[in-house]
């Protein structure tokens, strides 16, 4: 059981900062960093290739139901026992993970291990912003922003190296010193918050449950499926529309909804859970194509592709800095447009990949997508929680991270879905032009040695790796017109007009 700890002095934010920090960035990380250690996990669970994904979607789907009961259990329990629960919660469950023997054990511990680990994102984004006065929140936010956006970067990194350097269960024993550590400095350092008799409403959870897992199901099974093609697709959609429905009207009408009317009133806050969303599906569509790109195409190695995810993480982290220290000297919103900005000019570099190049092109796109979704995140956050209260930053910190989480599935099945459909229209518009005059060495000396069947089999992978190409390309010039989309988005993000005084937590 979390310790109550007595009274004390509280610790200065920075340290407080950090000490969140760690605990999200240690969740963040496990979205991401067991995807390279999918193919070794596979013949030690006795997993068939279409269910070994669920290791990742269990603990997607299990994160987004829990996130939106942050802010009851917060204010059940109290910010720091909740914090210290979920990260004892996060740990053990890492263990187990890494421990089970079966697909089924697995799926089950990473659904404990994504729901215990849901609180932290939500919890620390309040605590940096209570600790500091809202004039320091674009410097504070930019630090705890780090273990946000970094962590799905380096997480194949990271997988990678210990995948093959040790064992693929070691992706979830690293968890175990992090997870004592993060919670040694959380009873040690984190204010103790008070908490209140507030009613839960089981009937908007159970409905936003219900929801947003018939959609995470859609999303995963889609693409397996056939999408509508599929009456189990065509149902799933229809009771995630359905639900979801019902929980909009549920909010709207109750007095008592899980999400309180005045965050829908706030300009800001739902401007700023359009963006978030819309960021994640870009980040994550993004980081899920690429690895495997490198790798089926440009025959780089796990570790390989995973370096090249490096200068992305490099260029955000650099850009949440320089943000952090000139976001009170300029226009927010102006920032905003600067990144938006940079990750189009990056977006329509990968448009222009060719098969032959090295990976200095890879670097410098990734660099500068990085850079440019940092200038997006820091002002971001500091806009849209600029005009909330602060007894209401807590629920608006959950439903941030829930919508966060799920631009990022949709961003994997759009970009999956996209691929798959432009690699079957190139590869038939390319074998269409495959004709005799095209190819003279087919019927000349070189196909004769050959044989038919090795010339079959030679003109179909080059024309597989041809079509996957132009895929990608298609994919990427999507993105950069999603990227463009979000534009008019800055139109509708208010200016706050007076900084706020420090809100200090209750000891």
């Amino acid at each position: 059981m979390a310790p109550v700890l007595p009274d004390r002095a509280p610790a200065s934010p920075l340290v407080i900062t950090v000490v969140v920090m760690l605990g999200t960035f240690m969740t963040i990380l496990d979205s991401t960093i067991a995807n390279v250690a999918l193919p070794h996990m596979q013949p030690s669970l006795g997993a068939a290739s279409d269910t070994i994904a669920w290791v990742l979607t269990s603990y997607i789907v299990a994160t987004a139901i829990a996130t939106p009961l942050t802010g009851w259990l917060a204010s059940k329990l109290g910010r720091r026992q909740l914090f210290l629960y979920s990260v004892a919660g996060f740990t053990v469950a890492s263990m187990a993970c890494g421990l089970a023997q079966s697909l089924e054990q697995m799926v089950v511990f990473r659904m404990i291990q994504g729901a215990a680990g849901a609180f932290l994102a939500p919890l620390g984004q309040s605590y940096v912003l209570d600790v500091w006065p809202q004039s320091k929140h674009g410097k504070a936010m930019a630090w705890w922003g780090v273990g946000i956006m970094v962590g799905p970067i380096l997480g194949p990194v990271i997988g990678g190296y210990l995948t093959e350097s040790f064992n693929w269960r070691w992706v979830f024993f690293i968890n175990l010193p992090v997870g004592i550590m993060t919670l040694f400095f959380a009873a040690a350092v984190l204010p103790q918050a008070e908490t209140s008799a507030r009613r839960f409403d089981l009937l908007g959870f159970g409905l936003l449950a219900v929801g947003v897992g018939a959609m995470q199901m859609c999303l995963d099974r889609g693409q397996q499926l056939d999408w509508f093609a599929s009456w189990e697709v065509c149902l799933e959609a229809g009771v995630a529309i359905g639900a979801l429905w019902a929980f909009g009207v549920h909010v709207m009408t109750s007095d008592e909804a899980l999400i309180d009317r005045r965050m829908l009133r706030d300009r800001n806050v739902m401007t700023g859970f359009a963006f978030i969303t819309l960021v994640g599906l870009l980040m994550v569509g993004t980081t899920a194509l690429l690895p495997t790109m490198l790798q089926s195409l440009f025959g780089y190695p796990v570790i390989g592709a995973g370096v090249l995810q490096m200068p992305r993480g490099i260029g955000m982290m650099m850009a949440m800095m320089g943000a952090g220290q000139i976001i009170g000297k300029v226009d927010a919103r102006l920032m905003i447009g600067a990144g938006l900005m940079l990750s189009s000019l990056s977006m329509w570099m990968m448009t222009q990949f060719s098969p032959i190049m090295d990976s200095s092109p890879f670097a410098l796109s990734g660099f500068l997508q990085g850079a440019g979704l940092g200038l997006v995140f820091v002002p971001l956050n500091t806009l849209a929680f600029a005009t909330l209260p602060p007894d209401l930053r807590t629920d608006a910190a959950g439903f941030y991270m829930l919508l966060r989480n799920l631009g990022g599935s949709i961003g994997i099945s759009l970009t999956v879905g996209v691929l798959a459909r432009q690699s079957q229209v190139a590869h038939a518009d390319i074998a269409g032009n495959l004709s005799a005059s095209s190819m003279p060495w087919a019927d000349g000396a070189i196909g004769q040695a050959l044989g038919a069947d090795a010339v079959i089999a030679m003109l179909d992978g080059a024309v597989n790796k041809q079509a996957a190409m132009i895929a990608y390309l298609d994919v990427f010039m999507m993105m950069l017109w999603i990227t463009l989309a979000m534009m008019p988005l800055l139109l509708l993000l208010r200016k706050p007009r007076v900084a706020g005084p420090v809100v200090h937590l209750a000891d």
